[in-house]
């Protein structure tokens, strides 16, 4: 039987608080126990877990690459913190702003290779497939971080063009995840993919949920700053959606609003529009379309519904969450 969400996030949780990342130079080492001891949802080492569980591994053997994906995670965190220039990670300040952007890149780097070291650090049996698995994800994620970046200065970015960048991004990691906790669990090829679609479909509709948090939700329970999309012009679902919609005086409305210099006028004026052209709704619809086809994969996995049970309300609960 598979274990209980709670039980494997409270082995998550037991797993991080016995690691000490700290050692010389303290000047590198100390970002990287800061960063890696504010906590976060430790989304991707706990779907390895489960993605071991379902199929009734020795959840042992999936620790060391369920640990290496998290600071793997981590790691693009500190870096995406520099380019966008964002001060505030997990509701205190990103490692750029408490040290310096140069602490933040070789940390970032150092973390890089703590993570391959926990990767590579696998049952032999598997640790070719968990290595392709991690490989593969690690350049993804930077290619969908140089198309976030490329989209900054893109006149036009379609709704394609952008479900393809937060697929690369961020779904492919949660993806990647499920699929290594199946590799270790020893599951058939066809499961592996199939975990890894249903990974990917809601790893889309996680993003396109931070997407509206970032502009509906609540800063206290979000942990991060309402409409910093909105105040650095970032070109999220919402904001393509919304010049999709606008009528020409909409249009005008958004482009004299995304001009403007104070940050909270800004934001009332673009939210304003969105509210206007019902962006939450469409959104919302979006993410449930992602939600149900990501149950069309977990459905397919050939393990008996009640074996899948936790990652069915694993999946609604990620799709509709408000943090």
């Amino acid at each position: 039987m598979m274990h209980t969400t709670k039980e494997l996030q409270k082995k998550v949780q037991d797993i991080f608080d016995n690691k000490n990342y700290l050692s010389e130079p303290q000047g590198l080492y100390e970002p990287i126990q800061y960063s890696l001891s504010q906590g976060g949802k430790r989304l991707r080492p706990l779907l390895a877990l489960m993605g071991s569980s379902v199929f009734g591994g020795d959840l042992e053997k999936v620790v060391n690459p369920a640990v290496g994906l998290e600071i793997f995670h981590n790691f693009t965190l500190l870096h995406d913190d520099i380019m966008d220039q964002a001060p505030i990670r997990r509701g205190v300040a990103s490692v750029y702003k408490k040290w310096d952007t140069n602490t933040a890149i070789l940390s970032g780097d150092t973390m890089f290779v703590l993570a391959y070291d926990y990767v590579t650090n696998s049952d032999p049996s598997f640790l070719i497939d968990v290595l392709r698995v991690f490989n593969q994800t690690a350049r993804e994620v930077c290619e969908g971080q140089q198309y976030d970046m490329n989209y900054e200065t893109q006149e036009i970015v379609n709704v394609d063009d952008y479900v393809e960048m937060i697929r690369l991004k961020t779904a492919v990691l949660i993806a990647a995840a499920l699929k290594i906790g199946a590799i270790t669990a020893k599951a058939s090829k066809e499961d592996a993919q199939n975990i890894y679609d249903f990974g990917i479909n809601i790893g889309l509709a996680f993003q396109l949920r931070d997407d509206l948090l970032d502009a509906f939700g609540d800063q206290k329970v979000f942990g991060k700053p309402i409409g910093n999309d909105i105040v650095t012009n970032k070109k999220t679902y919402l904001y393509i959606m919304a010049y999709d919609r606008a009528n020409t005086k909409q249009r005008e409305a958004l482009d004299r609003a995304y001009s403007l210099d104070n940050n909270e006028d800004k934001i009332t004026e673009v939210m304003k529009v969105f509210r206007e052209l019902n962006i939450r709704e469409v959104t919302e619809k979006m993410i449930d379309d992602y939600y149900q086809k990501s149950l069309v994969y977990l459905d397919a996995i050939s393990v008996v519904k009640e074996q899948k049970s936790e990652l069915y309300s694993f999946a609604k609960g990620l799709s509709l969450r408000e943090v």
